[in-house]
């Protein structure tokens, strides 16, 4: 959440922020951000609990992060639990003293701020309208009721305040900002004097000695992996299920047991009226019984701010996902009314205005559904029969594929030469991997050993495997790579021949008197004509090599040494440097980027301020479980 309010700190729009805001709740889940402590706390902030259901709920909610952000990588961090842990319990910490902090400074979130919040919430609406009953299903499923939820946007709102406050705080005169202008964003002339390493290594002589040592000395360069040759045997539902074939009584035996499926379950359509106190729900059940319009008595007098604006009403709700307290209500006829019913957000008054029954959907309609549904099961059924078959076949007969071919009825196929590092598409599997790369199939001295089991990927596909042929990781002999080592000789020579003469050119140069010219002259060279260089593109050694040269003076050169991109030595005369002029745009930008770095530095030393200044007492939660 840090992460988030600092990004917010750079992007103030509201609908950023409450995009950040809605999939922090919506799709993590907060449903027990809400509970208070006892005894065993994670921590006390300034005497304010952070409860161990707050921790482990924090937790778990960072952990679905990472897992649906970093998908297979997430297992190798979910082995470091307890540095997570303290992560996360650091940041619940920050988030508790900049809450105090907000409420030191006396900053308010009013209730319309909230409820227009919600509204523009992305999560919540359909059809770019808001929807209370998708509202009311997704925090319920939270654990939430709506006065929690808005407890929840109101903390959130708060300390987003707080961050706006400390963006605006930041300021650069003007002066400042063309110093630093005129720093970050000029041209620079600069002239080049290229030591092709290429034409110079084609010029070298590598001795036989020379390459035995440059082998001996480096011989991990010349790693063969370890490499394989698989059979296999693939089995799978789609292809199997892309040959079955079912006539119209399994469909029409199928759809008998299965009416469920297509079902439309029964829902109803309620309106509600929320009070505070039962005396106003009483005399607002009064009021509608003798003939009071429902939705403006909701427009006027519900305190659920989201659906008084719709007049009460709460839309669609299935009888399976009704709530408690539209249960306790027991309407069955539109149009009727409950009583005053108690409930956990205060009194409610209840209104049916629509009911639906449930529906089947003729077989006619749902046929083309219902036909793939009993391939798909025959299919499996025989996917999984198959596999016993193969199963038994290769491990009866250890030695070949031949007799788990002939009970696939499908011809093994066998690969390339592959190692680790490019696995055949078609084998591309974890489990896969595993079974062949750990040693399964092999005996102990190396050689061939047997069949694998069935291996299941994906859940519907899956099979055998038999290593045709393996080769070891093994060092490959001089004679194999012996052009290489005779080139990389060549090579390092031509670089150190070249680091000599670029270095004395260099020396000379400094000096400031002829021997610079006379030294490239001898080296076969001369500075090319003037280059251009912007600030703005910096990507790669030379480049940065020229923008941290000194700038040179009056009618004189400052000189330098890089290394190419293509691993060439160069010399550089710098000629002369330029600030370069922006549009009002583009120094508007500038001068954005340069706030948004002080507000982010501002807001770091507002925590550790904060820290400095709090007494934190960790509990016993906080420790590993």
């Amino acid at each position: 959440m840090m992460d988030n309010l600092r990004a917010a700190a750079n992007h103030v729009v509201l609908k950023i922020i409450l995009g950040l805001i809605a999939v922090s709740f919506v799709l993590t889940g907060v449903g027990n951000y809400l509970i208070g402590g006892d005894g065993d706390y994670a921590a006390k902030v300034n005497g304010q609990q952070i409860s161990r259901a707050q921790l482990e709920q924090a937790v778990q909610n960072e952990r679905n992060r990472q897992q649906e952000s970093m998908g297979e990588q997430f297992s190798q961090l979910a082995a470091n639990e307890g540095y997570m842990r303290q992560q996360v319990l650091s940041q619940l910490i920050d988030e508790t003293l900049l809450d105090q902090y907000a409420d030191k400074l006396g900053l308010a979130i009013g209730d319309d701020q909230i409820k227009q919040a919600i509204f523009a919430i992305p999560a919540f609406r359909t059809e770019d309208k808001f929807d209370n009953a998708k509202f009311r299903s997704l925090i319920g499923n939270m654990g939430l009721s709506p006065d929690q939820y808005a407890v929840l946007m109101r903390k959130q709102l708060l300390i987003q305040q707080l961050i706006q406050g400390i963006g605006g705080t930041g300021f650069l005169l003007p002066a400042e900002t063309d110093r630093l202008l005129a720093v970050a964003v000029q041209t620079r002339d600069a002239r080049l004097a290229t030591f092709d390493i290429a034409a110079l290594a084609a010029k070298q002589i590598a001795s036989d000695d020379e390459i035995q040592a440059s082998y001996n000395a480096h011989k991990n360069q010349y790693l063969s992996p370890e490499t394989f040759k698989v059979s296999y045997i693939p089995m799978d539902t789609e292809a199997m299920q892309a040959k079955t074939s079912v006539d119209e009584q399994e469909i029409q035996s199928w759809y008998d047991q299965h009416h469920d499926q297509f079902t439309v379950p029964a829902s109803k359509r309620y309106s509600i009226i929320q009070s505070k106190t039962e005396n106003d729900a009483n005399d607002w059940l009064k009021q509608l019984q003798q003939g009071a319009d429902f939705a403006a008595l909701a427009k006027a007098h519900s305190t659920d701010v989201v659906s008084a604006k719709n007049g009460g009403d709460i839309g669609w709700i299935s009888d399976s996902d009704s709530l408690d307290e539209l249960k306790q209500a027991n309407l069955s006829e539109k149009g009727q009314l409950s009583g005053v019913i108690k409930s956990s957000v205060g009194f409610i008054i209840v209104r049916l205005d629509d009911v639906a029954p449930a529906q089947v959907s003729p077989l006619s309609a749902v046929n083309d559904e219902v036909t793939a549904k009993v391939k798909q099961e025959k299919a499996i059924d025989a996917y999984y029969a198959l596999q016993q078959k193969v199963s038994d076949a290769a491990s009866n007969d250890n030695e070949t594929l031949a007799s788990a071919e002939a009970a696939a009825g499908i011809k093994a196929q066998e690969t390339d030469w592959f190692s680790r590092d490019d696995v055949p598409a078609a084998l591309n599997y974890d489990a896969v991997k595993q079974v062949l790369f750990e040693g399964m199939l092999l005996g102990s001295n190396g050689a061939l050993g047997s069949n694998s089991d069935v291996i299941t990927v994906d859940g519907n596909r899956a099979f055998v495997i038999r290593i045709a042929d393996h080769r070891p990781e093994h060092v490959q002999s001089l004679e194999d790579v012996r052009a290489r080592v005779e080139q990389e000789v060549k090579r390092q020579k031509a670089v150190e021949q070249a680091r000599v003469d670029a270095e004395k050119a260099l020396a000379a140069l400094k000096q400031g008197n002829d021997k610079g010219a006379e030294a490239l002259q001898a080296a076969g060279l001369s500075f090319s004509a003037v280059q251009y260089f912007d600030s703005a593109n910096q990507g790669d050694p030379l480049a940065q090599t020229v923008f941290m040269l000194p700038q040179p003076p009056q009618g004189k050169s400052s000189y330098g040494m890089a290394t190419n991109a293509q691993g060439d030595i160069v010399l550089i005369a710098l000629d002369s440097v330029t600030p370069r002029s922006l549009d009002e745009q583009q120094r508007k930008a500038f001068v954005d980027q340069l706030n948004q770095g002080m507000t982010g530095v501002a807001f770091d030393a507002l925590l550790a301020n904060l820290r400095a200044a709090a007494k934190i007492k960790m509990g016993s939660a906080a420790q590993m479980q």
